[in-house]
């Protein structure tokens, strides 16, 4: 991974000093680089060449490191794994323009790319920014059913992670049923990734997730836990008359009361089941990659999204 991470360092160095600066504070923020990993270990099911692959898995995790530009100023978030974010340093406009200058860095990457591969990154991105469209429009929509969170996030999350383990044996020339398979595996993988991420919302402590406890509700953002919630808890009144109040004001005390009713409600338990489904269902996809340590190390990283903490 050191040669992706030197690849990323040479593309956030942008004409503009300010650009630069802030490109590169959002890469020294750290981050897992799940993404390009994905890419990459998808790609040694195929006919592996390093130097054919690191655009590619350069520019996937460009379009991730875009999206979190965008998101902070969308959220007003100030803080993201336990660093300042862009957006609390230079503002929102050079937020939004840091962003998209990621995002037209990522494109210039796969130009030299196959037609195909350039036009399904292209659809990822559309689809992500519809996904990310839905949930601006379902703000502080408590009554939204489980189909559309599941939707949302198959959009904001795990589309991006599919299309990493797709292009990755598409550019390495892996057989079709392979690629298939392993963009099937990105599927799953991250379904149960923003279902963790979205338990770790109540569950972890704020030093660990670099960011406030319950950000999501202060954020109007409806995730599994609290859907369980507001169908099966017996303080599930009370839980839909505090989330009314948290839709008009940011109240601490509120907000607190009402990550208790959802953690004690069996919500936080039942989304980890649903997100271990994921994972098995992933777990089943890599029975069509032959030994190697490529399959063995997706093993790991499996069972890690299901047993992270942060």
């Amino acid at each position: 991974m050191a040669g992706v991470e030197e690849k990323l360092n040479s593309v956030v160095q942008a004409p503009d000093l300010l650009v630069t600066e802030a490109a590169t504070h959002l890469l020294k923020a750290g981050g897992k680089r799940l993404r390009p990993a994905f890419c990459i270990l998808s790609g040694k099911c195929g006919n592996f060449n390093f130097e054919k692959i690191l655009p590619v898995a350069a520019a996937v995790e460009l379009t991730h490191m875009a999206t979190l530009v965008h998101d902070d100023v969308v959220d007003s978030a100030l803080v993201r794994r336990g660093t300042p974010t862009i957006k609390a340093m230079w503002g929102n406009k050079l937020s939004v323009h840091v962003g998209s200058y990621l995002f037209a860095e990522s494109l210039k990457l796969i130009s030299n790319y196959d037609k195909s591969i350039i036009k399904i990154l292209a659809s990822t991105g559309v689809k992500m920014c519809m996904g990310e469209i839905e949930q601006i429009k379902n703000g502080y929509n408590w009554a939204q059913p489980i189909k559309d969170y599941f939707f949302r996030i198959s959009r904001k999350t795990a589309l991006l992670i599919a299309t990493c383990c797709q292009l990755g044996a598409l550019v390495c020339e892996a057989p079709p049923k392979l690629s298939e398979a392993l963009r099937r595996y990105g599927h799953y993988v991250g379904m149960a990734f923003q279902i963790t991420d979205d338990v770790l919302d109540f569950t972890a402590e704020e030093q660990q997730l670099g960011k406030p406890v319950g950000s999501d509700l202060q954020q109007g953002v409806i995730t599994l836990p609290t859907i369980y919630a507001l169908k099966q808890s017996p303080a599930r009144e009370d839980l839909k008359n505090l989330l009314k109040v948290l839709s008009t004001q940011n109240d601490p005390f509120v907000l607190d009361k009402a990550v208790e009713i959802i953690k004690n409600s069996g919500g936080i338990d039942y989304a980890q089941k649903i997100a271990r489904r994921y994972l098995v269902k992933a777990k089943s996809e890599l029975a069509f990659i032959p030994e190697q340590p490529a399959k063995k190390n997706m093993t790991m990283i499996t069972d890690y999204v299901g047993e992270r903490k942060y």
